[in-house]
């Protein structure tokens, strides 16, 4: 794609082109062979009206400096200099009354009319000299000042062309990533499950889904990958391949004979293994993994840095379940435990990133796990309606503010052992 740049400013011109105004010809002529001797390009005119005229030509748009009579007929030197100054040009021209005026308030008058210096008569050469040198230095610096704002203004252009170009490509990035997940929803005889995403920009390092291990059995996941951006989107991307929903080949959990799987403890220190060896980066991640028994209502799972899972019993009661454990991808040899709880129908698991119990609000004080404990007590019955309760309640408790973290939450409700003869649809 080729990039327009805006037009750039006029080079610099090798003489710089002086106008004088003097109904006088004899100053008119001592004025403009002063000035051929200090190299600039000269034009004399006798009164401001045809200098005006002269100056909307496209000759002399190239004026730089005007050297003006102060007592002229008609005009005088302010009112020409206003004049002027009332005319649109691009560039800024300098200009020089010439006068024996001495009342400070007429040369405050000057001024205000635009001008930018005074030349005293009867005119000293070497006076008149050092104010027009003074002229074009103020030129030069202006001239350079426009060379680098148009520059600025170039950057300011790719930069935001640049960005324009990576937000497109971010929309696409969220599209995909969001392809990554499993149906939101997923019931399975009377167990149900609900997975929610919100990513605090437009990509995010969260990922929840699961994946059916057999006709009675399920895996469920909750990742939190470090960082923000794309490095992390990338890798969220290259977990939810790890974890597929459709290929037993292409899931970790699956020993090879693509009927078994690891246990959750064995699938953390294959990811370590993993990212360690083929990740030439600094990012790692925490994570929940369980399989769930949909006869039995048994639950195995092992937790890697990620914040403790919490289960909700039938009766409204929260109980906060877990050990830690590292995160995945800083330790060689790094170990990891597997604990197993029992389910009862009714009851519902929650994973979740610690996006949502370091949410703030106003105040700037964090939900923290007790908070999303007793908003969990009062979750309804259908997981759906429940994860969205979550969500709403999280963003009352943010107010005005942004997430500063993604937020990430995967809810199962055990139904009982129904779901068992039921069976689980693959896809």
């Amino acid at each position: 794609m080729t990039t327009r740049h805006p037009t750039l400013p006029p080079r610099p011109q090798q003489q710089i082109r002086a106008l004088v105004v003097d109904d006088s010809a004899a100053q008119r002529q001592l004025i403009s062979a002063v000035l051929l001797r200090m190299g600039f390009d000269v034009v004399a005119l006798p009164d401001p009206g045809q200098a005006l005229h002269y100056c909307m030509t496209e000759e002399g748009a190239q004026v730089q400096i005007i050297l003006s009579d102060w007592q002229m007929p008609v005009m005088d030197g302010p009112d020409f200099c206003k004049a002027f100054r009332s005319m649109v040009r691009d560039d800024y021209v300098y200009f020089i009354l010439m006068t024996s005026e001495t009342d400070r308030c007429a040369k405050a008058r000057a001024l205000e009319a635009g001008a930018d210096d005074f030349v005293t008569r009867p005119i000293d050469i070497a006076e008149l000299r050092a104010r027009l040198l003074t002229g074009r230095r103020i030129l030069d610096m202006q001239e350079d000042l426009q060379h680098r704002n148009h520059e600025v203004k170039t950057t300011l252009d790719d930069l935001m062309r640049i960005n324009a170009e990576m937000s497109r490509d971010l929309d696409e990035a969220r599209k995909l990533q969001r392809a990554f997940i499993p149906d939101s929803t997923w019931r399975i005889g009377r167990s149900e499950l609900s997975l929610q995403l919100v990513t605090s920009g437009q990509i995010g390092g969260d990922l929840v889904g699961y994946f059916p291990i057999s006709d009675t059995e399920i895996g469920l996941y909750s990742i939190d990958v470090s960082g923000h951006g794309v490095a992390s989107a990338l890798l969220t991307g290259r977990l939810a391949g790890l974890f597929s929903f459709s290929s037993r080949r292409s899931n970790i959990a699956f020993l090879d004979n693509g009927r078994d799987v690891h246990s959750p403890e064995e699938v953390m220190s294959r990811l370590n293994e993993f990212m360690l060896r083929e990740m030439d980066s600094d990012i790692y991640f925490t994570a929940v993994l369980a399989y769930v028994d949909l006869r039995s209502g048994h639950l195995t799972f092992s937790q890697a840095g990620h914040p403790h899972p919490l289960v909700r019993r039938a009766d409204g009661s929260v109980e906060r379940i877990g050990r830690g454990g590292p995160p995945v991808g800083l330790l060689p040899e790094a170990e990891f435990d597997c604990i197993t709880i029992r389910l009862n129908p009714g009851d519902a698991f929650l994973a979740y990133s610690d996006g949502m119990t370091e949410c703030t609000d106003t105040w700037g004080d964090m939900l923290e796990e007790e908070g999303l404990m007793d908003l969990l007590a009062g979750i309804p019955e259908d997981t759906e309606a429940a994860v969205a309760s979550l969500e709403q309640a999280v963003n009352a408790h943010s107010g005005i503010n942004d997430f500063e973290d993604d937020i990430s939450m995967l809810l199962f409700r055990f139904g009982g052992p129904e779901s068992a003869r039921r069976g689980i649809a693959a896809g």
